[in-house]
């Protein structure tokens, strides 16, 4: 049967797009609450920075072995199992909540993880089948879907969602994991019923990866060896290493201040907006003028966030909103410019596995830097962790000049990334 791939690409762009709206709010509301539910079960700042952590560390662990899946099966499958895991770990939270175990509360936040990394795999899902100019529009596009979802998850979370555990009588914090539980089920669910025709199948390229998979040292080696991947991985590593960091740890700086739970989830939630609200206008410009300046751009203004929310006392939250707001957005410049770079760096048939290597590492980067982000608050305090974050980005400013200079030296279009290697 002859499929029309403008058909399909429009069809699969919906689908995805109705999925991550509910999956994204069950992750935001999952992460909302870990750091906060962790520090009330063990007192510790830096055991609920692990567990805020352990979101990172799922993505981590299930990225590459989710991307064979797609290769071998397709998308929809792939998706579906990423997000039922997810499904098992808000579960597993829910009931770390109730009975007051922390142990339980670390396996279901890495089940959490598990459906973070399917989300982050949806954008390239819905950039497979899309015309070559406008591969980060489709990604913009997909990223602001999540806006909907995750922008609004803290704020129900800590909001309505505790409020009716408490009158089921149950702990307050045990309602975003019920939340989360439900939510997860709804995305999958829209995705195996209505994710037809498999976007990998439009392409013919499902099952190619079935006798073989890529190692990891192969996966490494590719990204390693062509220049846009190379930009890609460093713009997606480092954004979401300083999000991270700074983010784990801003509920713990807020509640430190004495503020309440339902402004907490506004901070967190207005620095979601940042992250995805304006990802049609960022995958517009990165179409239009290219993804090296927009990289560049990314990193000052994760500068500028980072320090905006250092220099905010733990008592006052202005500094707070604005500066997360701003991480936000700049997290939003390098992961959508980087996802782009990357797409158009490989071959079709190659296009998956590196794609889950890319999001190993820019995981992995975002595990440490949650890891480490308690060890640091603890012994140097929350102005140190963010100021160094902020500087930290802007390593991304020197590597978009760097690659934009030697695209020059090599009388290459430094503003394009079709074709690149």
């Amino acid at each position: 049967m002859t499929v029309d791939r403008t058909v399909a690409f429009q069809r699969a762009s919906r689908t995805l797009m109705a999925s991550v709206v509910p999956t994204s709010a069950a992750m935001a509301s999952g992460f909302a609450a870990a750091a906060v539910l962790a520090k009330e079960i063990t007192d510790s700042e830096t055991l609920a920075a692990l567990a805020a952590a352990m979101m990172q560390v799922g993505s981590v662990v299930t990225t590459v072995p989710l991307a064979r899946r797609m290769a071998r099966l397709g998308r929809r499958r792939g998706m579906v199992a990423g997000w039922s895991i997810g499904t098992v770990g808000a579960t597993l939270a829910f009931l770390a909540a109730v009975a007051d175990f922390y142990p339980l509360l670390v396996v279901g936040i890495i089940g959490i993880g598990a459906g973070n990394a399917t989300n982050l795999a949806a954008r390239f899902a819905c950039a497979d089948l899309a015309p070559d100019d406008r591969r980060a529009r489709a990604i913009g596009m997909l990223v602001w879907a999540t806006t909907f979802g995750a922008a609004l998850g803290p704020t129900i979370a800590l909001g309505p969602a505790a409020a009716v555990a408490r009158f089921l009588g149950l702990p307050e914090l045990s309602g975003p994991y019920l939340l989360s539980t439900i939510l997860f089920i709804i995305g999958l669910t829209t995705t195996h019923v209505w994710l037809r025709p498999d976007p990998l199948e439009v392409l013919g390229t499902v099952g190619k990866a079935a006798a073989r998979p890529a190692s990891l040292r192969v996966v490494g080696s590719r990204i390693a060896t062509v220049p846009a991947a190379r930009l890609a991985v460093i713009a997606m590593l480092m954004g979401q290493a300083v999000m991270v960091g700074v983010m784990t740890m801003t509920p713990l700086h807020m509640d430190n201040g004495d503020h309440q739970l339902r402004v907490i989830g506004w901070v967190i939630s207005v620095h979601v907006i940042g992250m995805f609200a304006f990802s049609p206008i960022v995958g517009w410009l990165v179409d239009r003028i290219g993804p090296y300046l927009m990289v560049g751009l990314g990193g000052v203004i994760l500068c500028i966030g980072a320090e905006t929310a250092a220099h905010n006392s733990a008592e006052d939250s202005a500094g707070m909103f604005a500066g997360l707001l701003l991480v936000g957005l700049g997290w939003s410049f390098g992961l959508i410019a980087g996802s782009a770079l990357l797409i158009g760096a490989f071959p079709v048939d190659q296009r998956v596995e590196v794609q889950g290597g890319a999001d190993l590492l820019m995981t992995g980067g975002g595990a440490i830097a949650g890891l480490s982000s308690g060890v640091v608050m603890e012994r140097f305090g929350f102005h140190s962790l963010s100021h160094w974050a902020g500087l930290s980005a802007l390593v991304l400013v020197v590597a978009a000049a760097a690659a934009w200079y030697n695209a020059r030296l090599r009388q290459t279009e430094p503003v394009s990334y079709r074709g690149a290697g």
